[in-house]
């Protein structure tokens, strides 16, 4: 049976790969076509005939975003919550303190995750790293919604808690652990056989101050035999810098590179924390020089950072130097190009230097580098034998006006609102902005019933048994009336 073939002809713009120069470039009045699940040609004059054409006058074609990094199963849960909650004498994360406390049940993931995935579809993402706990029903949920997805099932020997807001303690279950190990590589294979062919798999001991050592050697053991790289939670808090230097002596950059698993094969979620980071007076490391030399990559997420006062330093110093960077939503939204354009500002605020978080750096990020830090170079890019993963920008739409430098006007000030189609892997799932392959309403509904529910017992599960409201106080109290109005005469 011949391919189906597809031609979006006359396109405004496409956002071609280069693969002489290694970047993406402007091929105007392009056709892009695909065959099936594969693009056969970016470029003016397809010569050949095509099953069904697809006028693409006002469209600008931009490859698919690569997720490397998030939480679908609770983040949009603590919409309303997190935004503005941190411990101030835990280095102001919110981790150790809230993270325990809100979140959702087991049973309520589901449609958090539906919701996530729309989220994640209408703002162009075509591949995501799905950082979750296994469930039921999780890979057939990630494969309805037609997203191409890395499963990265989070395990772990301990976990964090707090008794009084300013200490962090472990409770350690090895037992447990070594279950949670075997439930997800058995996910893990789950996902590289599904029928779909859009699943595979990621190892992810869940974070560097809840494995040890010998935790994350087989880990990444693991990862080798399959062939797929190893992902961990890392320099990601004040708090986690200094438990691990109390437990090892070493920097958790030091700590992953003596035990030998900070290398080419290791995705480092957040990487922040490092010993020269503005907010860590270590003088006496030198982590950056590590990290650059390792091979390893980091998994940039501003968002949930930048709402409690922390940022990488930063995505430009980081590419610039060659280590490996790619972008992650973590939390909610999850909106992709909010998440490129906050990348450029929180790096350039850093810094005070503008060239420090450029266009270029997030764009690429977000492409060519979650693809290759998935090890997936045939996404990420528009160009002939790569996936047919990509998204179609309305040129004309208001905000994308005047569309004198397209991915700008994307990035910076349309957003998600001009994406108006998503294909992946050759199949519409957006169309006009509307997700096709979601019940938003019904996963919308289930997200909101799940949060009601985990909100009612919120102070069974804090240290001090404060409710919802006094962790996280609404902006604004609430009055049963106020004094009548002034009588008009």
């Amino acid at each position: 049976m011949s391919a189906r073939t597809t031609r979006f002809q006359k396109l405004d713009f496409a956002v071609a790969w280069d693969e002489a120069d290694q970047r993406h470039v402007y091929l105007e009045d392009a056709d892009l076509v695909i065959a099936d699940n594969e693009i056969v040609h970016v470029g003016p004059d397809f010569a050949g005939t095509a099953d069904v054409v697809v006028d693409g006058t006002g469209l600008m074609a931009i490859p698919g975003f690569v997720n490397v990094h998030s939480h679908p199963f609770s983040e949009p849960a603590n919409k309303g919550l997190t935004e503005e909650v941190g411990s101030d004498k835990l280095g102001q994360s919110s981790l150790y303190e809230f993270l325990p406390v809100f979140g959702l049940d087991a049973e309520d993931a589901g449609p958090s995750t539906r919701v996530a995935l729309s989220e994640l579809l209408k703002s162009g993402v075509t591949t995501i790293t799905d950082l979750s706990i296994s469930r039921p029903g999780w890979l057939d949920d990630l494969a309805a919604s037609g997203i191409r997805a890395i499963v990265a099932p989070m395990m772990r020997q301990g976990h964090w808690f707090t008794r009084n807001g300013h200490t962090v303690e472990y409770a350690w279950d090895e037992k447990a652990g070594a279950k949670a190990f075997e439930a997800a590589m058995q996910t893990i294979d789950q996902a590289m056989q599904h029928p779909s062919g859009r699943l595979s798999g990621m190892v992810c001991p869940s974070q560097i101050d809840t494995c040890h050592e010998g935790y994350f050697k087989e880990a990444l053991q693991e990862a080798r035999k399959r062939g797929i790289p190893m992902q961990t939670h890392a320099c990601q808090a004040v708090v986690e810098f200094h438990e691990i230097m109390h437990r090892y002596g070493k920097t958790p950059i030091e700590w992953l590179d003596a035990i030998g698993v900070l290398g080419p094969d290791l995705v480092i979620g957040h990487g922040i924390f490092l010993s020269d980071h503005p907010q860590i007076h270590y003088p006496h490391g030198n982590d950056f020089e590590i990290l650059k030399d390792s091979g390893a990559a980091v998994a940039h997420c501003p968002t949930v950072f930048a709402r409690r006062g922390m940022a990488l330093n930063t995505m430009g110093r980081y590419m610039n130097a060659g280590i490996p960077v790619g972008i992650g939503t973590d939390t909610f939204p999850h909106n992709m190009v909010d998440e490129i354009r906050l990348a450029c500002y929180v790096a350039r605020v850093l810094t005070g230097n503008y060239k420090m978080g450029t266009t270029r750096h997030a764009f690429e990020a977000a492409t060519v580098g979650g693809a290759a830090i998935l090890r997936r170079p045939d996404l990420g890019r528009l160009a002939p034998g790569c996936k047919a993963d990509f998204s179609l920008v309305d040129l004309h739409h208001p905000y994308m006006q005047p569309a004198h430098e397209p991915v700008r006007s994307l990035i910076y000030s349309a957003s998600d609102r001009a994406i108006r189609h998503v294909y992946v892997d050759g199949a519409q799932v957006v169309r006009d902005g509307k997700v096709l392959t979601v019940d938003v309403e019904a996963a919308t509904a289930g997200l909101i019933g799940g949060q009601r529910k985990r909100l009612k017992t919120v102070n069974q599960r804090d240290w001090a048994g404060r409710s919802a409201d006094q962790l996280a106080p609404p902006v604004y109290g609430t009055r049963e009336r106020l004094p009548q109005s002034r009588p008009v005469t």
